[in-house]
């Protein structure tokens, strides 16, 4: 599948060396070196010199350096691989050297955390399929899209099962290269994820690194792009729910991740109310008062969350639409309708009055169709007279009562510890308990919260498996609505999901593991979290719009993800490899440490806290399609996306009182508003703001190639020039030094491409073929291209 002779791209480090002009130094060497992570470049290095006059008069030979800090070796290894990396030396504004070492490495996570996902989702899809098949007897349409869904989760699972297995089998290099993106079971990778560090040494200025995260757009390129992205494919597919509803009960998406999120705190809350349940009993057998009023105040608390949970008035709605679900309800209404076919009821009034529509949860009523069209029609009444509407209000109200008792009883229990110990000081509660010379009523009173006790367990597992049920329900319209489609459009979100998510977490791992002496930096982390820009150089026009729809989509599920640090079983590199766990409302990454490490972290970090990251997405087409777009075609996309990240952006709190980002934040949005062409000033502003948030940086295009390269290289020349004083005079010099490298036969090596390596040859520059489409309007036009294109080919090879 992959290209054996593909070398990885991805990192740069730059030193800054306190050497006059005058100093002698061989002009024109380039020293690549390939080492691990973290290394000192020790070893033997290939010197390839040439004489660079006129060219690139900028390069130099480098002095060696280490790539990483010493300390921080072992965990890069862990996760980076086969870094390859260029040495160059650059003049600055006071005639001295500049030192500029580029690294460049895979990301383990590239495979790994797709790998885990699809694990995850198959377990999700799993336990749905249970639940569903929990609901218990419904009636024949019901039953039927019940069917129905089961099986098309079933037709997911074994797909998920053997893209797994097809992932297992594979060896070799670490990311997915542009070749492969059409690629089916190669879907839920990212293209060409690598990482990218530019490290800078200076006079009277401590040590400066700039780190970026380079991938191909998020999208799902398996799938194509004929009918659009995910952002305009859940769009119509929400309309068409809408016009199918009188097959189901239409829940708008809100409800449904309502419903995520129930199903989700109850599936996490009843085993602790449980396990803290069973610890209270053992707490007042065999301690002393402080820790048993320590596990009642826990228990006390999930208790409450896990109330007001299940107090949403959806879970209600959803009892209620369950209960006209089933075939007993839909006989009773036949029945009645049987017996007293005039009768003149006002309750009956109120139920003709529901049959001729259908009341959609979210209050918009839609017009029922015949019964020869919709056979089953009442199954999706809500509601009905027979059903005991505060039913469920008394059975999670009765938790909070039995949670009351297990408190008034505890309470009686300390109190009579405290008599005792008036009494006997050295007796505690537990010899209290235990004696053999018990009172009888504390013996009742033990036995009286023992029963307390499993009556708040039973009560918590009926609540939770009615409200699992009501909340199944609601999903069960949602599937059922528009099926096919429905699961198609998952497929399409997670494969996108996994690979935003993949590189997410690979920024993420190497912002922590070179910020991990850095005390304003994790004290950041868990007070306020991190942003991860990213960059998208993709164009408005044909394919690419669909893949920026993928790309928005898939961003903005990030907000669903938190980061937690943990410590490390030890200091192997499998104990080193994040990991992920949750459902598709919320994933955690687990980011383990060495022991050392870990014990340095703030307090906070090492209890565990999640950390979050905000995501934020801005878009500038560069090439020559976004021309075309911006002329012919609409840009209304892009305006969009920037004016929604930069609001997300700006509502930061916690970084507007730093003035110099504000003044940023008021640039940024000024160019977000103006109308102005390839406005790239957009992208290098969210950039500068990105970075003085010690946030994380992506650059993305359709294939993280040339439009990518062009980016970094440009970005990482300006952040020279404009912070460690770069001569201005060289910077188009040290550009063209950093897009290609020499070979000892003098060929210039495009490093610009992950796929290409060290050693790719010159292709002809894409700038000369002009678009097609544009040269079409004249057949002379044309001819001219044709003629200027073998030209340019002639002079190349010549």
């Amino acid at each position: 599948m992959f290209k054996q002779d593909i070398d990885l791209c991805v990192c740069v480090v730059v030193s800054m060396c306190f050497r006059t002009a005058d100093d002698s130094a061989k002009v024109g060497t380039v020293v690549v070196s390939r080492m691990k992570m973290g290394e000192i470049e020790d070893g033997e290095v290939d010197h390839f010199t040439t004489d660079m006059h006129q060219k690139c008069t900028l390069v130099y030979e480098s002095s060696h350096g280490s790539v990483n800090d010493k300390d921080n070796g072992p965990i890069m290894n862990a996760v980076f691989k086969n870094a390859v990396c260029k040495v160059y030396r650059f003049q600055t504004v006071d005639s001295k050297w500049m030192l500029v070492r580029e690294q460049m490495a895979e990301c383990t996570l590239s495979f790994s955390i797709p790998k885990q996902l699809i694990a995850l989702y198959i377990q999700e899809d799993t336990c749905r399929i249970q639940e569903l098949k929990d609901l218990g007897e419904l009636s024949p349409h019901w039953d039927n899209l019940r069917k129905d869904v089961i099986s098309r989760y079933d037709q997911i699972i074994k797909e998920y099962q053997d893209t797994l297995a097809e992932l297992e089998k594979l060896t070799g290099p670490l990311f997915k290269p542009s070749c492969s993106k059409g690629q089916k079971y190669l879907e839920f990778i990212p293209i060409n994820l690598h990482t990218q560090r530019m490290r800078v040494m200076c006079p009277r200025k401590t040590d400066s690194f700039y780190d970026v995260v380079t991938v191909g757009a998020p999208a799902a390129h398996s799938q194509g792009f004929k009918n659009g992205g995910l952002q305009k494919l859940l769009s119509k597919y929400e309309s068409e729910k809408k016009s199918t509803a009188y097959q189901c009960i239409y829940y708008p998406p809100e409800q449904t991740a309502k419903a995520r999120e129930i199903l989700c705190v109850v599936s996490q809350l009843q085993p602790h109310i449980s396990a803290l349940a069973d610890q209270l009993l053992q707490t007042a057998q065999q301690s002393s008062s402080q820790p048993l009023r320590d596990v009642l105040k826990s228990l006390e608390e999930k208790t409450e969350q896990f109330v007001h949970a299940l107090k949403d008035e959806l879970v209600k709605s959803a009892l209620l639409a369950l209960h006209a679900a089933r075939p007993g309800y839909v006989s009773k209404c036949q029945s009645s309708a049987q017996s007293s076919p005039a009768r003149a009821d006002p309750h009956l009034s109120t139920a003709e009055k529901q049959h001729s529509v259908c009341n959609n949860v979210d209050g918009s009523q839609t017009p029922r169709r015949e019964s020869r069209e919709s056979p089953v029609h009442s199954d999706s009444i809500p509601h009905h007279k027979e059903y005991d509407e505060e039913e469920w209000d008394r059975v999670w109200v009765s938790v909070a009562k039995s949670l009351n008792c297990v408190i008034a009883l505890v309470d009686k229990l300390q109190e009579q510890d405290n008599n005792n110990q008036e009494s006997a000081p050295s007796h505690t509660l537990a010899d209290v308990i235990t004696s053999h010379k018990l009172p009888v009523a504390t013996v009742v009173w033990w036995d009286e919260l023992a029963v307390l006790v499993q009556s708040l367990k039973k009560c918590v597992a009926e609540v939770a498996e009615r409200a699992r049920r009501s909340v199944s329900f609601v999903l069960l319209q949602e599937a059922a609505c528009s099926t096919a489609q429905g699961l198609q459009l998952q497929q399409r979100r997670d494969a996108v999901f996994s690979q935003a998510l993949a590189a997410l977490a690979c920024g993420f791992a190497m912002r922590l593991y070179a910020g991990l002496e850095d005390k304003g930096f994790l004290r950041q982390l868990h007070a306020v979290g991190l942003v991860a820009q990213f960059e998208s150089l993709l164009s408005t026009y044909s394919e690419e719009i669909g893949m920026l729809e993928d790309m928005e989509v898939g961003i903005s599920d990030l907000h669903r993800v938190t980061f937690r640090i943990t410590e490390a079983a030890s200091e192997e590199a499998v104990s080193l490899q994040p990991t992920v766990s949750g459902r598709r409302d919320h994933y955690t990454v687990e980011v383990p440490l060495p022991h050392h490490a870990f014990q340095a972290l703030p307090e906070e970090l090492r209890e565990g806290k999640p950390l979050r990251v905000l995501p934020v997405l801005f878009n500038v087409g560069i090439n020559e399609q976004q021309t075309i777009a911006e002329r012919f075609g609409d840009i209304s996309l892009q305006e969009r996306i920037n004016q929604k990240n930069f609001e997300i952006l700006e509502g930061l709190p916690c970084f507007q009182t730093q003035t110099d980002i504000k003044e940023l934040l008021d640039t940024l949005g000024q160019n977000v508003v103006t109308k102005k062409r390839k406005n790239v000033e957009i992208l290098w502003l969210a950039g500068m703001i990105c970075r003085r948030m010690n946030g994380i940086r992506l650059t993305s295009c359709k294939s993280a190639k040339d439009r990518t390269s062009m980016s970094v290289t440009l970005e990482q020349c300006s952040l020279l020039r404009d912070e460690h004083q770069l001569n201005k005079d060289y910077f188009v010099r040290a550009l063209d030094c950093m897009r290609s490298g020499l070979l000892a036969q003098g060929e210039v090596a495009q490093w610009d491409d992950p796929e290409a390596g060290s050693v790719a040859t010159n292709k002809p520059a894409s700038r000369h073929f002009y678009p097609i489409a544009l040269l079409l309007v004249s057949s002379h036009l044309l001819v001219v291209w044709l003629i200027l294109s073998l030209v340019f080919l002639l002079a190349k090879y010549q």
